[in-house]
């Protein structure tokens, strides 16, 4: 997508803010030859090619704090349900996982049940797309842990909807790319926190014994907790460096992992990184249930590497490493991230094109995979996931750097997800992208499948003019011309005097 500037930003100060503005971008709803201008909700900046702008419009900046006022002053309220007990927590749709956790964690000893790995994201942000981490095989993505909803419509209508009220509305907008509505007010299940975490990671140099495991771990989701891992997921190793600087609180620099000493024939480590959770109570049976636990298991003997550490730090691991690329100017580069779900049927399929043919021996960044259960997923919500009853994450989180070698640099990187994307369409490997990004409406029909319908109808219903979150390009807005769009943002911005 081309960079583009908004004519103004909105720092909402409450929901009325979002409210007036959609309103006004809507216009007379009877006249159907009048148009406003498009919004797009911004949370903390994290889409991947612009998705979050508008060219055309309106941004409206849910979790900066510069000038957000209705952040700096709107607190999360606890509540429980009175039948079940269940608690929960309603926040707005600006606010930061990791602000979710640090004032329920530290006022009640609660936290949320299902986490993305990075916390600097905004809860619509998640919710828009899906929210998944290694606790998903248990869990289900952070929108199967929702229970209600407050949404501004493309109508400017603000509505509360849940699987019981205004339920189309409710399952659209979760994983809906923002094309319903924006996400003012989310309740989301809380569970009681646990005070620490074993953290293991074991190396696998077979990819079908690795992922024979792995499927093994997720099947474990209907056990007892003493039973289970918390959490399951890996990584792709395909470059010596990259073992020894996962994270250093797992190898000794005096004594280094070496890809050629562990004889993975085709220079390629599988690493599985699972978790156990505990507290004061469990303590002195953690180490037994882990033991019984990695017996099941086939790693290579003596790479199991294990730390203890707070719940807490565990969850907000990624933080500590952006903070060590940021010093040294490695943060702030162009990310040509690649999520794709993988059928679990092709995976070895896909093993055997991807890591151990198109990616060479260099890879810029992380190569994530982990399995999820299918049944964990809503299918009433407008997430597309393969047909099958489990599937993969794939994520190559690369970064791209203007100096270094010539296969780190942004084009390179892009070429080679292209490569990736045909490997798969010409090999019949059914993949379906996670954070998706296309360019044409076809495209999207073609991602969406059988839900296009359905999403069609849901865009007529909740945002009949296609102002919302243009960025996704997925539909065109309704108004005659661009100018017109301009002159009504720009009385608006002077109106409203943002």
């Amino acid at each position: 997508m081309n960079w583009v500037e908004p004519l103004a930003v909105l720092h909402p100060g409450s929901v009325n803010d979002v409210m007036s503005l959609v309103k006004s971008a809507y216009g007379d709803s009877t006249e159907s030859s009048r148009g406003g201008f498009t919004v797009s909700a911004r949370g903390h900046g994290h889409s991947l090619n612009g998705q979050a702008q508008t060219g055309n419009g309106i941004v409206i900046d849910m979790s900066g704090f510069k000038g957000n006022r209705f952040r700096k002053t709107t607190k999360p309220v606890l509540g429980f349900f009175n039948k079940t007990g269940e608690k929960y927590v309603d926040v707005w749709g600006g606010e930061l996982w990791i602000d979710v956790l640090n004032w329920s964690l530290q006022k009640y000893g609660l936290a949320p049940k299902s986490w993305t790995d990075y916390l600097y994201l905004s809860v619509g942000g998640t919710l828009s797309n899906a929210g998944i981490s290694g606790q998903a095989f248990n869990h289900g993505p952070q929108i199967s842990n929702v229970y209600e909803l407050d949404v501004v419509t493309g109508k400017g209508e603000l509505m509360t909807c849940s699987e019981d009220k205004n339920s189309e509305l409710f399952h659209g907008v979760l994983g809906g790319l923002g094309q319903f509505g924006i996400i003012t007010r989310a309740r989301i299940a809380l569970e009681q926190a646990p005070q620490r975490v074993r953290w293991i990671r074991v190396l696998y140099s077979d990819f079908t014994v690795f992922t024979n495991d792995q499927e093994y771990l997720i099947s474990l989701h209907g056990k007892p907790s003493s039973e289970k891992f918390d959490y399951v997921e890996g990584f792709v190793i395909v470059e010596e460096g990259l073992v020894n600087n996962w994270r250093s609180s797992f190898f000794s620099p005096s004594n280094p992992i070496k890809i050629s000493s562990l004889n993975t024939g085709e220079g390629v480590l599988y690493c599985l990184e699972i978790t156990k959770n505990y507290d004061e109570s469990t303590a002195n049976t953690i180490d037994k249930e882990v033991e019984a636990l990695l017996k099941k298991l086939n790693f290579i003997p003596s790479t199991v590497f294990t730390t203890d550490l707070p719940y807490v730090d565990f969850l907000d691991r990624v933080h500590k490493a952006e903070l060590k690329l940021r010093s040294k100017g490695l943060w702030d580069v162009p990310h040509p991230w690649l999520n794709l779900f993988v059928p679990k049927s092709r995976i070895a399929d896909f093993d055997r094109g991807v890591f151990k043919a198109i990616l060479g021996n260099k890879t810029s960044g992380p190569i994530l995979i982990y399995p999820m259960n299918r049944h964990k997923w809503d299918q009433k919500s407008s997430v597309v996931i393969p047909d099958e009853d489990t599937f993969y994450l794939v994520a190559l989180l690369r970064s791209a750097l203007d100096f270094g070698e010539e296969t780190q640099t942004l084009d390179h990187l892009s070429n080679q997800n292209h490569q990736i994307l045909k490997f798969c369409n010409e090999t019949g490997i059914k993949v379906k992208q996670y954070l998706p990004n296309y360019n044409t409406q076809e495209e999207w029909k073609n991602h969406f499948g059988d839900k296009w319908n359905l999403f069609l109808n849901r865009k007529m219903a909740f945002d009949p003019k296609h102002i919302l979150a243009t960025g996704q390009q997925i539909f065109q807005p309704s108004f005659i011309s661009s100018r017109g769009m301009h002159q009504n943002a720009k009385q608006w911005e002077r109106r409203k005097h943002l």
